[in-house]
């Protein structure tokens, strides 16, 4: 009988110590989840001319930290809106909450820089240096009118030519709002155009560059001012474009800045500029960043 008994409490004993020991263990991964930092989407605003090459480098970059010893603690999705440079730049001013500016110009990403810098006075808002990320290029693009007999050099005689009439019209972007605009713009005033094109009605302005390739594109107008990345993602034929010259704009840099100063945002800021990052540029018809 009182065998039983000692051997019923030693059971009663180890049956309580493993218990414990269950319950120190479930509070210690309790508090071990506790500490892990919640997943967050790394929301990106990016330029129009981005949106046939960004979604490669995301792709590529989340290919390359998708194991657990290589992803970057607390991003769980990218979100990009793109837009005409001017249009994203006016909203990070009136608080959308981006953390990265990809511009298409270097003016807006300075322009938030120093006015952050002249605003701020505490370390921890203020904004980094903007960065160079690729160097974009101007195309002339149609559908519907055969480029063949012209090359780089001549490209102006395009606007002179039998084909082109008072009812021709060429699109173009924004120039106040898009960078691929403003060197079209510069284009055409140095080929004494602009004034002409401008005053018979023949330019057609669009709010970006994307939107300026889909008139082009749909033949809703006869020529368009479009970045050549655009055109190599679509494969377009030889006959239907012209690469401008790049001495023959000004030269469009491109460049980002980072407005929420988190790992995430540094991390991705990091692989647009590796070597894996220029590939894609590269490949996508822009030029290197010298």
């Amino acid at each position: 009988m009182v065998k039983s008994l000692v051997t019923a409490c030693v059971s009663a004993c180890l049956l309580l110590s493993l218990n414990a020991c269950t319950q120190d263990k479930d509070a210690n991964m309790a508090l071990a989840s506790d500490k892990v930092e919640p997943a967050q989407t790394l929301r990106i605003a990016a330029a129009a001319n981005l949106s046939d090459v960004l979604p490669h480098i995301i792709d590529s970059y989340q290919a390359d930290n998708s194991s657990p010893a290589q992803s970057i603690s607390g991003i769980s999705d990218i979100e990009v809106t793109y837009a005409s440079s001017g249009k994203l730049y006016a909203q990070i001013k009136a608080g959308a909450p981006y953390d990265i500016f990809l511009s298409a110009n270097q003016d807006f990403p300075a322009k938030l820089a120093d006015e952050n810098s002249a605003g701020v006075t505490s370390k921890e808002h203020k904004l980094t240096k903007p960065f160079t990320y690729t160097r974009g290029q101007l195309a002339l693009y149609s559908v519907t009118k055969p480029l063949n007999d012209f090359t780089p050099t001549s490209l102006g005689d395009v606007f002179t030519s039998a084909d082109f009439t008072q009812d021709t019209k060429v699109a173009i972007a924004n120039p106040d709002l898009a960078p691929y605009g403003t060197s079209a713009k510069t284009y055409l005033q140095s080929q004494n155009m602009y004034d002409k094109l401008n005053a018979q009605k023949s330019l057609i302005q669009s709010e970006n560059i994307g939107q300026a390739f889909q008139y082009a594109y749909t033949g809703s107008v006869d020529y368009g001012f479009v970045a050549q990345s655009q055109l190599v993602a679509i494969k377009a034929k030889p006959e239907q474009f012209i690469t401008l010259l790049p001495t023959s704009y000004p030269t469009i840099l491109q460049d980002g800045i980072v407005i929420n100063n988190t790992a995430p945002a540094a991390d991705f800021t990091d692989y647009l500029r590796s070597k894996a990052g220029q590939q894609h540029f590269l490949q996508a018809g822009y030029l290197a960043v010298q």
